[in-house]
């Protein structure tokens, strides 16, 4: 039986589901994510869980990984233990994970957290950062800055746990 994620004893390429996915979505005419790829966009102030605000505005030469997911979807619970390996790996690096509930219930999100052993921050501002970086609602949905704030990928659905913390090369 081959490894997950082997392809005829090769890894797969970076991104193979989501590129199969982008370009089917392309063919039956949906917008794509890829719009704002390249672009700076203004990132606002948001309110953490905690009750602390993180300015995201601010110039901080730090890259950003922003995850949009719900306590309610199987996929985002897959892809979250992978955001929170890099939120682990990333600890003392140029590199800042900030998770983006899209839940409206602060109560169902603090259990799920505690229960999954989440320590990445998270705030439940969806609504401003949707504005800022995409206003499709498929999750999860990850978002990769790069130090100078500039939005390198926007990759729709979960995705490989090589991937998740290949994303670690923002910091440098």
């Amino acid at each position: 039986m081959r490894p997950l994620g082997m392809h005829h004893g090769t890894p797969p390429p970076l991104h193979r589901r989501h590129v199969l996915l982008g370009g089917a979505i392309a063919l039956l005419g949906w917008p794509t994510l890829a719009a704002d790829v390249g672009t700076r966009p203004a990132l606002p102030a948001v309110t953490l869980l905690d009750g602390s605000r993180l300015d995201l505005s601010a110039p901080a030469d730090v890259a950003r990984v922003v995850v949009f997911w719900a306590s309610y979807c199987p996929f985002c619970l897959r892809h979250n233990a992978h955001v929170e390996k890099l939120h682990r790996l990333a600890a003392g690096q140029r590199l800042q994970v900030l998770s983006v509930s899209q839940d409206t219930n602060p109560a169902l999100v603090h259990p799920y957290l505690q229960r999954h052993g989440y320590t990445f921050p998270v705030t439940m501002d969806s609504t401003p950062m949707r504005a800022a970086l995409s206003s499709r609602k498929v999750i999860p949905l990850t978002c990769a800055l790069d130090r100078q704030g500039v939005l390198r990928e926007m990759i729709p659905g979960e995705m490989f746990e090589e991937d998740v913390l290949g994303l670690i090369k923002l910091a440098a």
